[in-house]
């Protein structure tokens, strides 16, 4: 299985992802790391990405989730696949899981002014919201919760 954790910048993907990971003892991928330069130039400049700037990047994270599904190895990949359409390069079979990390803009803009040494411009949280299309019937939690009781609302929800 391949839990991909997705949100916008600053709902706790890597601090969920590598939460969850720990407890059940699997891997853990940031999406992040998987960017191209220009765009991680991009993001640090305050500069949007655009659906052409993601196509390699979300290729390769299709890559990287066959690879795990294939070599049986289970995952937690945190992503922000903000739009359906970038969902659909994640969501490769039944394996994969959606969690959606949702939180209000007023608390993930008050987590963000106390991040550091983080290459998202903070700036860009506004686009993020107005890029996000809010998934259907996957599982949901509710970043005000505390990590560990994130954890165990998707352990639940999975049955993991």
């Amino acid at each position: 299985m391949v839990i991909v954790l997705m949100g916008v910048t600053g709902s706790g993907k890597t601090t969920i992802g590598r939460l969850l990971s720990e407890k059940l003892q699997w891997r853990y991928y940031d999406a992040d790391d998987f960017h191209p330069q220009a765009n991680v130039k991009k993001m640090k400049d305050g500069i949007p990405l655009n659906d052409e700037d993601r196509r390699p990047w979300l290729e390769s994270l299709n890559k990287l989730i066959r690879e795990c599904l294939d070599g049986g190895e289970n995952a937690a990949l945190g992503c922000s696949a903000l739009k359906e359409s970038y969902r659909e390069y994640l969501l490769v079979d039944e394996r994969v899981k959606l969690v959606y990390l949702k939180g209000d803009y007023e608390t993930i803009q008050r987590r963000l002014s106390k991040r550091r040494g983080h290459f998202m411009n903070p700036e860009l949280l506004e686009s993020q919201f107005e890029t996000l299309e809010e998934p259907e019937g996957d599982v949901r939690v509710d970043v005000s919760l505390s990590p560990a009781q994130i954890v165990e609302s998707i352990r639940s929800d999975l049955g993991i």
